[in-house]
This record gives structure tokens, C-alpha cells and sequence, in this order.
């Protein structure tokens, strides 16, 4: 068994564990079988902007499992949970603002 789980490790790219979480993360908003998002969408200067392109996204999708708001808010939920702490305090209000957004275009008050 300890030889299976050494062919394992070593059939991986040998990148420092940091890297990898960061690129599957980066995977999943970039290929996401939900939403194609538009390119640099939480990097937007405007909490409305932000939630506008995640709707039209979510609403433009025919991959997505769910509802449109449940698919943008998920996303949207998902990009700030795995940024974490590097998030700056000023994008983090941004993206919550956001959240309040989406649920005003979707008319979910």
C-alpha cells in the first residue's frame, strides 16, 4: 500500500502544496461547467458590475445544474471562501456588497 501511494506522489509535479490548491481553484472559475465567466469578473471596480456579469453569465449558461441566481451566488460565495485571507479587506466588502447586489437583480430581497 505504501508503494501505491509513492507512485502517486511521485507521478504528481513536484510544486509546493500552495501552488497546487491555488491552480485548482483558478481551475474551477476559469473552466467551470457552470458558468464561463468573463475574464478578471471579481477584479471589477463596482459591486453592481460584478453581480450584473455574473448574472448574464449565469443566465447565458446551458452547462449549469441549478437555478441562475443559485449557479452566480455560488460562484461569486465559492471565489471569496477560497481566497481567504490573502483577500483584501476593500475587495471583500466589494464582493459581500455584491452578494446584496445579485440578490436585488435576481428580485430576491
Amino acid at each position: 500500500m505504501a508503494e501505491r501511494r509513492n507512485k502517486a506522489k511521485t507521478s504528481r509535479k513536484t510544486t509546493s502544496v500552495g501552488t497546487l490548491s491555488k491552480r485548482w481553484s483558478q481551475r474551477v472559475t476559469q473552466e467551470s461547467d457552470a458558468l464561463d465567466l468573463k475574464q478578471g469578473v471579481f477584479k471589477l471596480t463596482s459591486a453592481k458590475k460584478i453581480a450584473a456579469s455574473l448574472k448574464r453569465s449565469a443566465e447565458q449558461s446551458s452547462r449549469r445544474k441549478a437555478g441562475a441566481y443559485r449557479s452566480a451566488l455560488s460562484m461569486l460565495t465559492f471565489y471569496i471562501n477560497r481566497a481567504g485571507k490573502t483577500l483584501l479587506k476593500t475587495q471583500r466588502a466589494r464582493l459581500e456588497r455584491a452578494k446584496v447586489a445579485l440578490k436585488h437583480q435576481f428580485g430576491r430581497e
